[in-house]
Protein backbone atom coordinates (compact mmCIF):
# COMPACT_ATOMS: atom_id res chain seq x y z
CA UNK A 1 0.00 0.00 0.00
CA UNK A 2 1.26 3.53 -0.96
CA UNK A 3 2.46 5.69 1.98
CA UNK A 4 0.17 9.24 1.93
CA UNK A 5 1.84 12.46 2.43
CA UNK A 6 -0.02 15.70 2.90
CA UNK A 7 2.22 18.85 2.10
CA UNK A 8 1.24 22.09 3.16
CA UNK A 9 2.35 25.09 1.41
CA UNK A 10 0.96 28.83 0.70
CA UNK A 11 3.41 28.66 -2.36
CA UNK A 12 1.67 26.69 -5.18
CA UNK A 13 5.50 26.08 -7.04
CA UNK A 14 6.52 24.65 -3.72
CA UNK A 15 3.25 22.06 -3.34
CA UNK A 16 3.63 21.02 -7.25
CA UNK A 17 7.79 20.58 -7.15
CA UNK A 18 7.32 18.44 -3.65
CA UNK A 19 3.90 17.28 -5.33
CA UNK A 20 5.60 15.85 -8.38
CA UNK A 21 9.29 14.59 -6.76
CA UNK A 22 7.26 12.49 -3.88
CA UNK A 23 4.59 10.84 -6.99
CA UNK A 24 7.75 9.76 -8.48
CA UNK A 25 9.18 8.05 -5.70
CA UNK A 26 6.11 6.04 -5.59
CA UNK A 27 4.34 8.26 -2.77
CA UNK A 28 0.36 9.47 -2.70
CA UNK A 29 0.42 12.94 -2.07
CA UNK A 30 -2.44 15.58 -0.86
CA UNK A 31 -1.73 19.32 -0.68
CA UNK A 32 -3.17 22.25 1.13
CA UNK A 33 -2.54 26.28 0.71
CA UNK A 34 -3.48 26.87 4.37
CA UNK A 35 -3.26 25.35 8.18
CA UNK A 36 -7.08 25.34 7.93
CA UNK A 37 -6.90 23.42 5.05
CA UNK A 38 -4.43 21.30 5.95
CA UNK A 39 -6.27 20.29 9.30
CA UNK A 40 -9.21 19.61 7.22
CA UNK A 41 -7.44 17.60 4.50
CA UNK A 42 -5.78 15.17 7.26
CA UNK A 43 -8.93 14.78 9.02
CA UNK A 44 -10.54 13.27 6.09
CA UNK A 45 -7.43 11.36 4.38
CA UNK A 46 -5.35 10.61 6.75
CA UNK A 47 -1.43 10.89 6.48
CA UNK A 48 1.62 9.37 6.98
CA UNK A 49 3.95 12.05 7.03
CA UNK A 50 2.96 15.66 6.77
CA UNK A 51 5.39 18.44 5.36
CA UNK A 52 4.33 21.51 7.06
CA UNK A 53 5.37 25.39 5.98
CA UNK A 54 6.07 27.59 8.90
CA UNK A 55 4.83 30.12 7.61
CA UNK A 56 1.00 30.00 6.50
CA UNK A 57 -1.58 32.62 6.37
CA UNK A 58 -4.15 31.97 9.09
CA UNK A 59 -3.16 29.20 11.35
CA UNK A 60 0.53 28.96 11.58
CA UNK A 61 2.78 25.88 11.18
CA UNK A 62 3.71 25.47 14.54
CA UNK A 63 0.38 26.05 16.08
CA UNK A 64 -0.73 23.23 12.95
CA UNK A 65 1.90 21.09 14.58
CA UNK A 66 0.53 21.49 17.86
CA UNK A 67 -2.98 20.85 17.13
CA UNK A 68 -1.64 18.02 15.13
CA UNK A 69 0.31 16.50 17.96
CA UNK A 70 -2.46 16.91 20.29
CA UNK A 71 -4.67 14.80 18.41
CA UNK A 72 -2.43 12.18 17.30
CA UNK A 73 1.15 12.59 19.21
CA UNK A 74 2.65 9.30 16.78
CA UNK A 75 2.02 11.41 13.52
CA UNK A 76 5.48 12.35 11.67
CA UNK A 77 6.02 15.82 11.14
CA UNK A 78 8.93 17.35 9.05
CA UNK A 79 8.85 21.16 9.54
CA UNK A 80 9.71 23.54 6.13
CA UNK A 81 10.85 27.26 6.49
CA UNK A 82 12.89 29.85 4.11
CA UNK A 83 13.04 32.17 6.89
CA UNK A 84 14.70 29.39 9.50
CA UNK A 85 16.22 30.45 12.26
CA UNK A 86 17.77 28.11 15.55
CA UNK A 87 14.90 29.59 17.14
CA UNK A 88 12.15 28.14 15.15
CA UNK A 89 14.14 25.07 14.71
CA UNK A 90 13.91 24.54 18.58
CA UNK A 91 10.59 25.45 19.26
CA UNK A 92 9.44 23.14 16.31
CA UNK A 93 11.89 20.08 17.87
CA UNK A 94 10.28 21.17 21.25
CA UNK A 95 6.37 20.54 20.20
CA UNK A 96 7.31 17.35 18.32
CA UNK A 97 8.64 17.67 14.36
CA UNK A 98 10.74 14.97 13.34
CA UNK A 99 13.16 17.23 11.37
CA UNK A 100 13.29 20.77 9.84
CA UNK A 101 14.02 21.54 6.56
CA UNK A 102 14.98 24.97 5.10
CA UNK A 103 14.47 26.40 2.10
CA UNK A 104 15.63 26.21 -0.82
CA UNK A 105 14.63 22.81 -0.46
CA UNK A 106 16.70 19.98 -2.63
CA UNK A 107 15.42 16.86 -4.28
CA UNK A 108 18.11 14.76 -2.03
CA UNK A 109 17.32 16.01 1.48
CA UNK A 110 13.67 16.02 0.99
CA UNK A 111 13.76 12.32 0.10
CA UNK A 112 16.29 11.61 2.95
CA UNK A 113 13.87 12.98 5.50
CA UNK A 114 11.35 11.69 3.96
CA UNK A 115 12.35 8.21 4.56
CA UNK A 116 13.83 8.67 7.43
CA UNK A 117 10.63 10.12 8.98
CA UNK A 118 8.63 7.06 7.16
CA UNK A 119 11.24 4.51 8.50
CA UNK A 120 10.85 5.72 12.47
CA UNK A 121 7.06 5.58 11.71
CA UNK A 122 7.17 2.03 10.09
CA UNK A 123 8.93 1.08 13.23
CA UNK A 124 6.93 2.52 15.94
CA UNK A 125 3.94 1.04 14.28
CA UNK A 126 5.33 -2.26 14.91
CA UNK A 127 6.11 -1.54 18.71
CA UNK A 128 3.25 -0.25 19.26
CA UNK A 129 1.28 -3.58 17.75
CA UNK A 130 4.40 -5.41 19.36
CA UNK A 131 3.71 -3.75 22.92
CA UNK A 132 -0.25 -4.15 22.25
CA UNK A 133 0.23 -8.05 21.48
CA UNK A 134 1.63 -8.14 24.78
CA UNK A 135 -0.41 -6.58 27.14
CA UNK A 136 -3.28 -8.61 25.48
CA UNK A 137 -1.13 -12.08 26.34
CA UNK A 138 -0.80 -10.48 29.77
CA UNK A 139 -4.54 -9.32 30.59
CA UNK A 140 -6.17 -10.60 33.31
CA UNK A 141 -9.34 -12.10 31.75
CA UNK A 142 -12.55 -12.58 33.37
CA UNK A 143 -15.26 -11.03 35.88
CA UNK A 144 -16.17 -13.39 37.77
CA UNK A 145 -15.79 -13.03 41.85
CA UNK A 146 -12.09 -15.01 42.39
CA UNK A 147 -10.57 -12.91 39.87
CA UNK A 148 -12.22 -9.64 40.93
CA UNK A 149 -11.12 -10.67 44.58
CA UNK A 150 -7.54 -11.26 43.52
CA UNK A 151 -7.87 -7.98 41.52
CA UNK A 152 -8.83 -6.47 44.57
CA UNK A 153 -5.27 -7.71 46.33
CA UNK A 154 -3.56 -6.83 43.36
CA UNK A 155 -4.82 -3.17 43.65
CA UNK A 156 -4.08 -2.92 47.57
CA UNK A 157 -0.32 -4.88 47.14
CA UNK A 158 1.08 -3.58 43.91
CA UNK A 159 1.18 0.09 45.07
CA UNK A 160 3.50 -0.93 48.08
CA UNK A 161 7.19 -2.25 48.55
CA UNK A 162 6.24 -5.71 49.86
CA UNK A 163 6.77 -8.78 48.60
CA UNK A 164 3.82 -11.21 47.51
CA UNK A 165 3.83 -14.96 47.58
CA UNK A 166 1.43 -16.18 44.66
CA UNK A 167 0.01 -19.75 45.21
CA UNK A 168 -1.89 -21.75 42.98
CA UNK A 169 -1.78 -24.73 40.59
CA UNK A 170 0.22 -24.98 37.20
CA UNK A 171 -1.75 -22.97 34.77
CA UNK A 172 -3.61 -20.82 37.10
CA UNK A 173 -1.79 -17.81 35.68
CA UNK A 174 0.74 -16.60 38.80
CA UNK A 175 2.80 -14.77 35.93
CA UNK A 176 -0.81 -12.64 34.99
CA UNK A 177 -0.68 -11.40 38.65
CA UNK A 178 2.81 -11.14 39.11
CA UNK A 179 2.88 -8.70 36.07
CA UNK A 180 -0.32 -6.91 37.54
CA UNK A 181 1.30 -6.62 40.60
CA UNK A 182 4.33 -4.76 38.80
CA UNK A 183 2.03 -2.23 36.42
CA UNK A 184 0.78 -1.28 39.37
CA UNK A 185 3.64 -0.16 41.72
CA UNK A 186 5.95 2.45 41.57
CA UNK A 187 8.45 0.48 39.26
CA UNK A 188 6.31 -0.01 36.25
CA UNK A 189 8.73 1.62 34.40
CA UNK A 190 11.16 -0.55 35.23
CA UNK A 191 12.21 -4.02 34.17
CA UNK A 192 10.26 -7.14 34.73
CA UNK A 193 12.63 -9.99 34.94
CA UNK A 194 11.37 -13.62 34.77
CA UNK A 195 13.07 -16.87 36.46
CA UNK A 196 11.70 -20.33 36.38
CA UNK A 197 14.01 -21.70 39.19
CA UNK A 198 12.40 -25.44 38.04
CA UNK A 199 13.59 -25.34 34.59
CA UNK A 200 17.19 -24.23 35.27
CA UNK A 201 19.70 -27.20 37.00
CA UNK A 202 21.01 -26.78 40.57
CA UNK A 203 24.72 -25.77 39.59
CA UNK A 204 23.59 -23.13 37.63
CA UNK A 205 20.94 -21.45 39.59
CA UNK A 206 23.12 -18.89 41.64
CA UNK A 207 25.05 -17.82 38.57
CA UNK A 208 21.50 -17.06 36.96
CA UNK A 209 20.26 -15.38 39.73
CA UNK A 210 23.55 -13.38 40.93
CA UNK A 211 25.58 -13.43 37.89
CA UNK A 212 28.85 -14.55 37.46
CA UNK A 213 33.24 -13.00 37.13
CA UNK A 214 35.38 -14.06 34.25
CA UNK A 215 36.97 -17.57 35.01
CA UNK A 216 34.15 -17.81 37.72
CA UNK A 217 33.30 -21.77 36.06
CA UNK A 218 34.45 -23.59 32.57
CA UNK A 219 33.25 -21.38 29.65
CA UNK A 220 33.01 -18.30 31.86
CA UNK A 221 35.04 -16.01 29.27
CA UNK A 222 33.33 -12.46 30.75
CA UNK A 223 31.53 -11.09 33.66
CA UNK A 224 28.30 -11.25 33.51
CA UNK A 225 25.17 -9.93 34.73
CA UNK A 226 22.66 -12.20 36.87
CA UNK A 227 18.72 -11.74 37.12
CA UNK A 228 19.22 -9.72 40.20
CA UNK A 229 21.27 -7.04 38.67
CA UNK A 230 18.99 -7.24 35.61
CA UNK A 231 15.91 -6.44 37.30
CA UNK A 232 17.88 -3.66 38.96
CA UNK A 233 14.99 -0.33 39.96
CA UNK A 234 12.34 -3.16 38.73
CA UNK A 235 10.47 -6.42 39.59
CA UNK A 236 12.46 -9.60 39.80
CA UNK A 237 9.51 -13.02 39.58
CA UNK A 238 10.59 -15.72 41.01
CA UNK A 239 8.62 -18.95 39.62
CA UNK A 240 8.38 -21.90 40.89
CA UNK A 241 10.52 -21.11 43.84
CA UNK A 242 9.80 -24.04 46.01
CA UNK A 243 12.27 -26.40 43.14
CA UNK A 244 15.24 -23.78 43.77
CA UNK A 245 17.92 -25.73 46.13
CA UNK A 246 18.42 -24.71 49.92
CA UNK A 247 21.74 -23.56 48.69
CA UNK A 248 20.25 -20.80 46.04
CA UNK A 249 17.72 -19.61 48.86
CA UNK A 250 20.69 -18.91 51.42
CA UNK A 251 21.94 -16.65 48.94
CA UNK A 252 18.25 -15.47 48.21
CA UNK A 253 17.72 -14.84 51.55
CA UNK A 254 20.87 -13.07 52.44
CA UNK A 255 20.15 -10.46 48.96
CA UNK A 256 16.61 -9.83 50.53
CA UNK A 257 17.87 -8.96 53.91
CA UNK A 258 20.76 -6.63 52.99
CA UNK A 259 19.79 -5.54 49.58
CA UNK A 260 23.52 -6.52 48.03
CA UNK A 261 24.22 -9.59 45.77
CA UNK A 262 27.75 -11.40 45.40
CA UNK A 263 28.51 -12.21 41.74
CA UNK A 264 29.53 -16.62 41.77
CA UNK A 265 32.75 -16.13 41.96
CA UNK A 266 33.76 -12.47 42.96
CA UNK A 267 34.80 -10.98 46.29
CA UNK A 268 32.80 -8.00 46.53
CA UNK A 269 29.29 -6.97 47.11
CA UNK A 270 26.83 -4.58 45.04
CA UNK A 271 23.59 -3.22 46.09
CA UNK A 272 20.67 -3.80 43.73
CA UNK A 273 16.91 -2.41 44.08
CA UNK A 274 14.66 -5.08 43.43
CA UNK A 275 10.98 -5.94 44.32
CA UNK A 276 11.03 -9.85 44.90
CA UNK A 277 7.83 -11.34 44.17
CA UNK A 278 7.67 -15.07 44.06
CA UNK A 279 4.76 -18.01 43.31
CA UNK A 280 4.79 -21.42 43.98
CA UNK A 281 2.55 -24.61 43.23
CA UNK A 282 3.78 -26.75 46.11
CA UNK A 283 2.83 -25.96 50.08
CA UNK A 284 5.88 -23.90 51.51
CA UNK A 285 4.21 -24.51 54.71
CA UNK A 286 4.69 -28.64 54.12
CA UNK A 287 7.86 -28.21 52.37
CA UNK A 288 9.43 -25.78 55.21
CA UNK A 289 8.18 -28.98 57.70
CA UNK A 290 10.16 -31.96 56.04
CA UNK A 291 13.13 -29.53 55.51
CA UNK A 292 13.10 -29.13 51.72
CA UNK A 293 12.69 -24.79 52.37
CA UNK A 294 14.15 -22.43 54.31
CA UNK A 295 11.37 -20.99 57.03
CA UNK A 296 13.22 -17.68 57.64
CA UNK A 297 12.72 -17.40 53.76
CA UNK A 298 9.16 -18.60 53.49
CA UNK A 299 8.18 -15.56 56.07
CA UNK A 300 10.28 -13.63 54.33
CA UNK A 301 8.51 -14.02 50.95
CA UNK A 302 5.18 -14.46 52.27
CA UNK A 303 4.41 -11.03 53.70
CA UNK A 304 0.78 -10.23 50.91
CA UNK A 305 -0.52 -14.03 50.23
CA UNK A 306 -1.99 -14.54 46.50
CA UNK A 307 -4.12 -17.56 45.58
CA UNK A 308 -4.69 -17.98 42.03
CA UNK A 309 -7.71 -19.39 41.65
CA UNK A 310 -8.03 -23.10 39.64
CA UNK A 311 -10.54 -22.67 36.47
CA UNK A 312 -12.72 -25.29 38.61
CA UNK A 313 -13.49 -22.63 40.67
CA UNK A 314 -14.23 -19.83 38.08
CA UNK A 315 -15.77 -21.36 35.29
CA UNK A 316 -17.97 -18.34 34.42
CA UNK A 317 -14.88 -17.11 33.10
CA UNK A 318 -14.54 -20.17 30.65
CA UNK A 319 -16.37 -18.52 28.01
CA UNK A 320 -14.98 -15.35 27.49
CA UNK A 321 -11.57 -16.82 28.17
CA UNK A 322 -12.46 -19.10 25.22
CA UNK A 323 -13.44 -16.40 23.26
CA UNK A 324 -10.21 -14.12 23.98
CA UNK A 325 -7.65 -16.89 23.34
CA UNK A 326 -9.50 -17.97 20.15
CA UNK A 327 -9.89 -14.04 18.56
CA UNK A 328 -6.11 -13.85 19.77
CA UNK A 329 -5.12 -16.59 17.48
CA UNK A 330 -6.93 -15.75 14.56
CA UNK A 331 -5.43 -12.29 14.54
CA UNK A 332 -1.87 -13.29 15.29
CA UNK A 333 -2.22 -15.72 12.35
CA UNK A 334 -3.68 -14.12 10.01
CA UNK A 335 -6.65 -16.81 9.93
CA UNK A 336 -10.27 -16.82 8.60
CA UNK A 337 -13.29 -15.53 11.27
CA UNK A 338 -14.33 -18.76 13.47
CA UNK A 339 -16.65 -19.10 16.37
CA UNK A 340 -18.08 -21.02 18.97
CA UNK A 341 -21.51 -22.71 19.07
CA UNK A 342 -23.37 -22.54 22.32
CA UNK A 343 -23.08 -25.78 22.54
CA UNK A 344 -19.24 -26.01 21.84
CA UNK A 345 -19.19 -23.25 24.85
CA UNK A 346 -21.14 -25.44 27.17
CA UNK A 347 -18.74 -28.41 26.53
CA UNK A 348 -16.11 -25.91 27.58
CA UNK A 349 -17.35 -24.44 30.61
CA UNK A 350 -18.19 -27.58 31.94
CA UNK A 351 -15.16 -30.00 31.62
CA UNK A 352 -12.92 -30.60 34.11
CA UNK A 353 -9.67 -28.84 33.15
CA UNK A 354 -7.32 -30.24 35.51
CA UNK A 355 -4.11 -27.91 33.57
CA UNK A 356 -6.52 -24.76 34.41
CA UNK A 357 -6.12 -21.66 31.99
CA UNK A 358 -3.09 -22.87 29.90
CA UNK A 359 -4.96 -25.92 29.14
CA UNK A 360 -7.56 -24.21 27.79
CA UNK A 361 -5.57 -21.79 25.81
CA UNK A 362 -3.68 -24.43 24.78
CA UNK A 363 -7.31 -26.64 23.66
CA UNK A 364 -8.76 -23.58 21.75
CA UNK A 365 -5.65 -23.17 19.65
CA UNK A 366 -5.72 -26.94 18.79
CA UNK A 367 -9.26 -26.06 17.81
CA UNK A 368 -8.83 -23.31 15.74
CA UNK A 369 -6.37 -25.51 13.42
CA UNK A 370 -8.57 -28.36 13.25
CA UNK A 371 -12.16 -27.22 13.17
CA UNK A 372 -13.99 -27.85 9.84
CA UNK A 373 -15.85 -24.80 8.96
CA UNK A 374 -16.78 -21.50 10.54
CA UNK A 375 -18.49 -22.97 13.60
CA UNK A 376 -16.54 -24.95 16.07
CA UNK A 377 -19.19 -27.60 17.59
CA UNK A 378 -19.48 -30.77 19.60
CA UNK A 379 -17.78 -32.75 16.76
CA UNK A 380 -14.88 -30.67 16.29
CA UNK A 381 -14.33 -31.24 19.93
CA UNK A 382 -14.08 -34.81 19.77
CA UNK A 383 -11.76 -34.48 16.74
CA UNK A 384 -9.64 -32.57 18.90
CA UNK A 385 -10.34 -34.96 21.89
CA UNK A 386 -11.60 -33.11 24.18
CA UNK A 387 -14.69 -34.90 24.52
CA UNK A 388 -18.08 -33.46 25.77
CA UNK A 389 -18.02 -33.93 29.41
CA UNK A 390 -19.90 -30.27 29.79
CA UNK A 391 -22.24 -29.67 32.51
CA UNK A 392 -25.65 -28.59 31.60
CA UNK A 393 -26.63 -25.10 32.32
CA UNK A 394 -29.52 -24.71 34.88
CA UNK A 395 -32.64 -24.94 33.90
CA UNK A 396 -31.63 -26.83 30.52
CA UNK A 397 -33.44 -30.10 31.14
CA UNK A 398 -30.56 -32.53 30.85
CA UNK A 399 -29.18 -34.53 34.37
CA UNK A 400 -26.09 -32.67 35.79
CA UNK A 401 -22.84 -34.74 35.99
CA UNK A 402 -22.23 -36.74 38.93
CA UNK A 403 -21.77 -34.66 42.60
CA UNK A 404 -17.98 -35.84 42.82
CA UNK A 405 -17.65 -32.69 39.94
CA UNK A 406 -17.73 -32.14 35.79
CA UNK A 407 -16.32 -35.01 33.63
CA UNK A 408 -18.58 -37.73 34.61
CA UNK A 409 -20.49 -40.10 32.67
CA UNK A 410 -24.05 -39.05 31.82
CA UNK A 411 -26.64 -42.15 32.39
CA UNK A 412 -28.71 -43.42 30.59
CA UNK A 413 -30.38 -46.86 30.17
CA UNK A 414 -27.48 -49.25 29.18
CA UNK A 415 -24.65 -46.83 30.41
CA UNK A 416 -21.88 -47.89 32.48
CA UNK A 417 -22.37 -47.82 36.05
CA UNK A 418 -20.82 -44.78 37.72
CA UNK A 419 -20.19 -44.77 41.70
CA UNK A 420 -22.41 -42.64 43.68
CA UNK A 421 -25.17 -42.57 40.96
CA UNK A 422 -27.73 -45.09 40.50
CA UNK A 423 -28.22 -46.40 36.81
CA UNK A 424 -30.31 -48.82 35.44
CA UNK A 425 -29.41 -51.93 35.25
CA UNK A 426 -28.49 -53.71 32.05
CA UNK A 427 -30.09 -56.72 30.93
CA UNK A 428 -27.50 -59.01 30.49
CA UNK A 429 -24.46 -57.56 32.08
CA UNK A 430 -20.76 -58.75 31.15
CA UNK A 431 -18.70 -61.24 33.01
CA UNK A 432 -17.21 -59.79 35.84
CA UNK A 433 -20.77 -57.79 36.63
CA UNK A 434 -19.58 -54.75 35.10
CA UNK A 435 -21.82 -53.25 32.58
CA UNK A 436 -20.83 -52.89 29.01
CA UNK A 437 -20.57 -49.52 27.01
CA UNK A 438 -21.51 -49.56 23.47
CA UNK A 439 -19.62 -47.91 20.67
CA UNK A 440 -22.00 -45.20 20.48
CA UNK A 441 -21.87 -44.05 23.96
CA UNK A 442 -17.31 -44.42 23.72
CA UNK A 443 -17.61 -42.04 20.63
CA UNK A 444 -19.89 -39.86 22.30
CA UNK A 445 -17.72 -38.76 24.99
CA UNK A 446 -14.43 -38.57 22.89
CA UNK A 447 -13.56 -41.66 22.81
CA UNK A 448 -11.68 -44.91 24.43
CA UNK A 449 -8.91 -42.60 26.80
CA UNK A 450 -11.79 -40.18 27.52
CA UNK A 451 -13.91 -42.44 28.68
CA UNK A 452 -11.41 -43.97 31.17
CA UNK A 453 -10.67 -40.84 32.64
CA UNK A 454 -14.18 -40.41 33.24
CA UNK A 455 -14.47 -43.59 34.48
CA UNK A 456 -11.33 -43.21 36.93
CA UNK A 457 -11.86 -40.12 38.12
CA UNK A 458 -15.48 -41.25 39.23
CA UNK A 459 -14.42 -44.40 41.01
CA UNK A 460 -11.52 -41.66 42.77
CA UNK A 461 -13.70 -39.69 43.72
CA UNK A 462 -16.29 -42.31 45.20
CA UNK A 463 -13.31 -44.10 47.48
CA UNK A 464 -12.20 -40.38 48.42
CA UNK A 465 -15.72 -39.89 50.35
CA UNK A 466 -16.09 -43.75 51.35
CA UNK A 467 -12.41 -43.08 52.96
CA UNK A 468 -13.51 -39.46 54.41
CA UNK A 469 -10.59 -38.33 52.30
CA UNK A 470 -7.80 -39.89 53.58
CA UNK A 471 -5.71 -40.81 50.16
CA UNK A 472 -4.20 -44.20 51.52
CA UNK A 473 -7.58 -45.64 52.84
CA UNK A 474 -9.04 -44.76 49.51
CA UNK A 475 -5.98 -46.20 47.63
CA UNK A 476 -6.56 -49.34 49.66
CA UNK A 477 -10.51 -49.37 48.65
CA UNK A 478 -8.61 -49.24 44.87
CA UNK A 479 -6.11 -51.73 45.24
CA UNK A 480 -3.34 -49.40 43.88
CA UNK A 481 -0.48 -47.45 45.61
CA UNK A 482 -1.03 -44.44 47.20
CA UNK A 483 1.73 -42.92 45.30
CA UNK A 484 0.12 -44.16 42.17
CA UNK A 485 -3.53 -42.76 43.64
CA UNK A 486 -1.57 -39.13 44.44
CA UNK A 487 -0.44 -39.33 39.84
CA UNK A 488 -3.98 -39.75 39.25
CA UNK A 489 -5.76 -37.20 41.63
CA UNK A 490 -3.19 -34.34 40.37
CA UNK A 491 -3.48 -35.57 36.62
CA UNK A 492 -7.50 -35.28 36.81
CA UNK A 493 -7.69 -32.57 39.34
CA UNK A 494 -9.03 -33.99 42.03
CA UNK A 495 -9.18 -32.02 44.91
CA UNK A 496 -8.00 -33.66 48.58
CA UNK A 497 -7.15 -32.50 51.86
CA UNK A 498 -4.47 -34.97 52.07
CA UNK A 499 -0.66 -33.98 52.20
CA UNK A 500 0.97 -35.15 48.62
CA UNK A 501 3.25 -38.42 48.79
CA UNK A 502 6.99 -36.50 48.76
CA UNK A 503 7.96 -35.90 45.13
CA UNK A 504 4.10 -35.93 44.09
CA UNK A 505 2.42 -31.92 43.23
CA UNK A 506 -0.77 -32.62 44.33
Amino acid sequence: MKRRILVVDDEKNIRRTLGMVLRSEGFEVNEAASGEEGLRVLAETGADLVLLDVNLPGIDGLEMLRRIKRNDPDRMVVMISGEGTVAVALEATREGAFDFLEKPLTKERVLVAVRNALDLDTMGREFRELKARETDRHTMIGESEPIRKVREEIARAGPSTARVLILGASGTGKELIARAIHEASDRAAGPFVKVNCAAIPEELIESELFGATKGAYTGADASRDGKFLQADGGTLFLDEIGDMSLKAQAKVLRSLQEGEIERVGGSGTIRVDVRVLAATNKDLAVEVGEGRFREDLYFRLNVVPIVAPALRDRRDDIPRLAHHFLERFLRENNRPPLTFSAEAIRALSGSAWPGNVRELENAVERLAIMARGTEIGLGDLARAGLGTDARPAEGAGTPPASEGGPGEFRQREGAPAVPGRSAPSPARPPAGGIPAVSPEEIQRVGGLVEARRRFETACIREALTAAAGNVSAAARLLGIDRTNLHKKIQSYGIETTDPPEPGVRS
